[in-house]
């Protein structure tokens, strides 16, 4: 079964960490990877720049319109995600866990089961 583990992050919760501790994320992100790679279980992963450098792009009259910039007025943004195929809900949840993102208050991480890859519907 695969699995997208979304992190959910809050600029203003970042930015009040200190550099150690922004440091311990990013060897935890590390560690975690290099599990995921040895188990199997990681398809891939990826990491997005701050929604500052967005561009929404909508099409009007036939005409796509950029702006830039997020297209939500929200505290809380996509960060990333890691796209798993594990065994079960329980064993994603079990893994999105020790993501270092969830022990920070004020930042999220979300589980959710991939419904279909390359049009096949998954059972």
């Amino acid at each position: 079964m695969q699995f997208l583990i979304s992190m959910h992050i809050n600029p203003a919760v970042l930015d009040a960490l200190t550099d150690e501790e922004k440091a311990a994320i990013g060897a935890g992100h590390g560690a975690f990877i290099e599990e995921l790679k040895a188990s199997g279980e990681l398809i891939t992963t990826q990491a997005l720049v701050d929604p500052s450098q967005a561009a929404v792009v909508s099409v009007r009259n036939g005409q796509p319109v950029v702006t830039d910039g997020p297209f939500l007025e929200s505290k809380e943004y996509l960060g990333g995600f890691y796209l798993l195929d594990c065994e079960d809900r329980a064993r994603a949840i079990e893994l999105a866990a020790r993501i270092p993102d969830a022990a920070v208050e004020g930042l999220g991480v979300e589980v959710r089961q991939v419904m279909f890859a390359d049009g096949q519907l998954e059972a």
